[in-house]
């Protein structure tokens, strides 16, 4: 499957965040998601020291079958020079060219995306699930392990039990704090593009299985692993 191209890569930092302001108004927190047959996760990491981006793109059928388990529709994995060095905020312009590569290998359009990383649970509204969303036109979700921005309460301790995640002065709702698995540390659940929070949130958990992780993100993470050390 391929993309429309959205924008340049090779861009200045200053550039990159003023680009990020204006894809921020056309990312869709709204519903426009139409029959799901076909998840994908993707895990985006580095190699050696930093130097290579690695993506990795599991698409699942679904629904899977009782008990959690999904079936393995295609994969595919891609290594590429890193294009920008680390800024904090900017992680997507590190990360999405390769996945858009991996992307590039499918044969199956995935109905729905799940992402390891932030949707708009960003500083600018515009994490990698965000604008991964955006070059694909799919809806995406962002299920990140740890928080970058807003504040929150602790999620009540049972499997499905959430609290909002806010930011800025008008405590904008811009995620979810989910206890995945009860006894251990939430996940945080953002809308990234054509989704409202609550619709990702019942797709995160639908797609749980004996982990912390969804199945979708879990196995792109353990494609990542199998093929090269994981580093991110």
């Amino acid at each position: 499957m391929t993309a429309v191209p959205l924008h340049d890569w090779d861009l200045a930092p200053r550039e990159a965040i003023a680009l990020q302001r204006r894809l921020a108004g056309r990312v869709e927190r709204a519903d426009r998601l139409g029959p799901v047959r076909h998840i994908a996760g993707v895990d985006i990491g580095f190699e050696a020291q930093g130097e290579i981006t690695r993506a990795a793109v599991v698409v699942l059928a679904w629904p899977g079958a009782p008990g959690g388990e999904f079936a393995v529709v295609e994969e595919a994995l891609h290594r590429e020079p890193t294009r920008m060095p680390y800024v904090p905020g900017l992680l997507s312009f590190r990360e999405v060219p390769a996945a858009l590569a991996a992307f590039e290998q499918l044969t199956v359009r995935p109905d729905l995306v799940m992402v390891d990383g932030q949707g708009i649970a960003h500083p600018r509204r515009l994490g990698v699930a965000s604008h991964l969303g955006l070059w694909l036109d799919l809806p995406t979700i962002g299920v990140a392990k740890s928080r970058l921005c807003g504040r929150h309460g602790e999620p009540g301790p049972e499997r499905g039990d959430w609290s909002p995640l806010t930011d800025g002065p008008e405590d904008e709702v811009i995620g979810a704090v989910l206890r995945s698995r009860a006894g251990v540390k939430p996940i945080f659940v953002s809308p990234g593009h054509r989704l409202s929070l609550t619709t990702a949130l019942h797709w995160v958990t639908a797609c749980l299985g004996r982990t912390k992780l969804p199945e979708p993100t879990r196995l792109a993470d353990r494609l990542a692993s199998r093929r090269g050390e994981k580093s991110r």
